[in-house]
This record gives C-alpha cells, sequence and structure tokens, in this order.
C-alpha cells in the first residue's frame, strides 16, 4: 500500500522545516515596511502582493514543474512542459484576484541541448498565449555536477516566477466568506502538476506498466496522460472578476488537494457534497498502488482543478463563464462555520486534521 512518504515525498516534515524557513522570511517584511514594496499579505498565500503605491499592487509568485518534468523524460517529449510552468504560476496569482502580466522563467540544465531547449520554449509560449502574458526574461543555468540523465545531456529543472497586478483594495482573501455561501468546482485536465512521485511509483514501479503501456479506459498511453498540461484557468477567472458576480474566495487545487480550501483567511469550514466522477487516471493510480481515499484525497486534485466561492446566487453566472472557455463547472459543496477550518468529502466521508485526511 502506497503513500506519498513512501514515495519520497513527506508532508508533515516539510511543513517543520517551512516553520524555519518562515521563521526568516517573516522578518524580511520590515526591510520595505511603510516603503513602495511593502507586503501587504502573510507568507502562506496562494500569492503575496507588494503595495506600489497609490492604492497599486504588484502580486508575486513562484512555482516549479517538480517530477513531472521525469515523466517527459521517459517520453522524450518536451514541448508541453512549459505549459505547466506558466500554469503552476499564474493559477496562483489569480486567487488573490490580480491579472497575471508576465513570467520569469529559470531553466537548469545538464548541457545547453538546443533541441531540448526549443522545446521547452515552446511550451514556455503557449503557455503564455493561453495565460495571455509575456515573458520577457529568464535565466539558464548550466549544471552538469548537479544534474544527471540516463539520456546524456537532458536532464534539466523548471522553475518560473510570475507577476500580476491588482487594485489594493480588491484583494480576494476569503476574509469575508460566511456561512452557507457555495463552493464551486472547475474541472481539470487530470492530474495537472502535482503527485507525480506518487504516481509513478504506483504505476511504473507497483503497476509495472511503462510510459508506452496503452490503457483502454484512458484511450491512450500512460505517459501521454500524465503529460497532459495543467489548465490554465486565467481566462476564466478575469472574465469573472470583470463581472458583477461577487468572489469571496478563488482556490487553486494543487499539492494537498481540497486542503487548500483551509488557506482562505476566514475561519471557516467546507463541505463538499458532489464530486464529478474523477478522471479514469486517478483510479489507475489507486488501484495500481493500492492507495487509500485519505492518501488520493491529501495528493491529488481528484478530478477538480480550481474552486470559486462565492453566494448561491452567483453559481449559475460562474459555470457559464467556466463553460465559454470548456471547462465544466460544478456546485460541489458549502461553508459552514468551523474555527478549526475543516475540509469534509462526505462522498468519501473524509474530514481534514492539519494536513491529512481521515475516516469520519
Amino acid at each position: 500500500m502506497l503513500d506519498y512518504a513512501g514515495a519520497g515525498v513527506d508532508f508533515e516534515r516539510e511543513d517543520l522545516a517551512l516553520l524555519g524557513l518562515r521563521q526568516w522570511l517573516d522578518k524580511t517584511h520590515q526591510f520595505r515596511s511603510g516603503g513602495m514594496g511593502t507586503p501587504v499579505m502573510e507568507i502562506g498565500s496562494f500569492a503575496n502582493v507588494l503595495d506600489l503605491g497609490a492604492g497599486s499592487g504588484l502580486a508575486i509568485s513562484t512555482d516549479g514543474v517538480g517530477t513531472k518534468i521525469l515523466v517527459a523524460r521517459m517520453m522524450n517529449k518536451y514541448d508541453t512542459i512549459g505549459i505547466d510552468c506558466v500554469a503552476m504560476n499564474v493559477n496562483d496569482i489569480i486567487c488573490i484576484g490580480a491579472e497575471p502580466i508576465a513570467l520569469v522563467d529559470y531553466l537548469a540544465v545538464q548541457e545547453p541541448c538546443p533541441e531540448l531547449i526549443e522545446q521547452i520554449a515552446k511550451g514556455l509560449h503557449d503557455g503564455a498565449r493561453m495565460a495571455r502574458i509575456s515573458i520577457p526574461g529568464g535565466e539558464i543555468a548550466q549544471l552538469p555536477e548537479m544534474l544527471a540523465d540516463e539520456f546524456q545531456g537532458m536532464a534539466f529543472d523548471l522553475a518560473g516566477t510570475a507577476v500580476g497586478i491588482v487594485s489594493l483594495d480588491r484583494i480576494i482573501s476569503g476574509s469575508d466568506i460566511d456561512e452557507h455561501d457555495v463552493i464551486i468546482g472547475l474541472r481539470s485536465s487530470g492530474i495537472h502538476s502535482n503527485g507525480l512521485t506518487l504516481a509513478r511509483k504506483a504505476l511504473f514501479e507497483a503497476g509495472e506498466l511503462s510510459v508506452d503501456t496503452f490503457l483502454p479506459e484512458l484511450s491512450r498511453t500512460a505517459g501521454e496522460e500524465l503529460l497532459e498540461p495543467t489548465t490554465i484557468y486565467v481566462p476564466h477567472i478575469i472574465q469573472m472578476l470583470n463581472s458583477d458576480i461577487r468572489i469571496k474566495a478563488l482556490v487553486n487545487i494543487t499539492g494537498g488537494g481540497f486542503l487548500n480550501l483551509a488557506r482562505v483567511k476566514a475561519e471557516v469550514g467546507f463541505v463538499i457534497e458532489y464530486l464529478p466522477e474523477p478522471h479514469p487516471i486517478f483510479s489507475v493510480i489507486q488501484g495500481s498502488g493500492h492507495i487509500v481515499d485519505e492518501e488520493m484525497f491529501r495528493v491529488y486534485n481528484m478530478g477538480i482543478g480550481f474552486c470559486i466561492i462565492t453566494p448561491e446566487q452567483d453559481v449559475d453566472k460562474v459555470i457559464k463563464i467556466a463553460m465559454q472557455y470548456g471547462t465544466e463547472g460544478y456546485q460541489i459543496g458549502h461553508i459552514i462555520r468551523d474555527t478549526e477550518r475543516k475540509v469534509f468529502i462526505k462522498p468519501k466521508g473524509l474530514v481534514s486534521k492539519g494536513s491529512s485526511f481521515f475516516r469520519i
């Protein structure tokens, strides 16, 4: 029976490490206190905002692609991984109500292989087009002693930092969420760019599959499914923000799954009452690795890649806009009073405690 810790990713130890990291990073806020560039949000939000003066803010967030890169290397296919890099960053930027405007990338390579770099660049271009941003610069670092690969010269890592703009009086933090507000879930494209370490262990080790194994339930190979790019929700959310919809919170369902709901500022609980059928890849991963529901919902988006919290009267408007961009939206739950900020997954009988789910 596999879990994330057994696959090499330890959430609990990461939480402890973050305490030490934040101890020092929080202190840096004083270096810009009261001046231009003062952070206006606490570390831990999907993105932070820097005060630019005159009521304007610069949103900023950074993220990488993670071990999805290893699947790209196994497939020898690198032209979509850049989309994931853009998506992982801009989907965080929109969570605080900001409009992404640019991203810079950091590409570390074993060797400066022109064919590899051009394919990665194509994905970055395609992701930028979908997110309606520019990529005005970046960095390539040659790190032959730090990176290794069985395919000589093809090892790399990719990360990015995105910025956006937002009026300080329009920042969305979730502080005004009320009891009975509704949770709307937007469909993911699949696994997105989270939990690939566990997925690879489940599929390629425990399940003894390969990236070239054709899976009838997926209508394609395992590798093709895992490389499906992360959905970029920027056009959907920006149109919602520019409408008369009262958006109270925006939540990127990334690593941690629905536990990300508890990152909003309000001390409320979240009841998930309905979930659409997850993509078949999730059941294949779960079956291959004999993974319990508690772990699946702690690691994966389980078919919902983004959530919007809004009053009930705006639900239909949100779903209609999502559909304009080819994304299905569902009313999946509601808000309750709960100072412990628990997340209930009623269809599976799960409740959150800290960074884990447990049986009710």
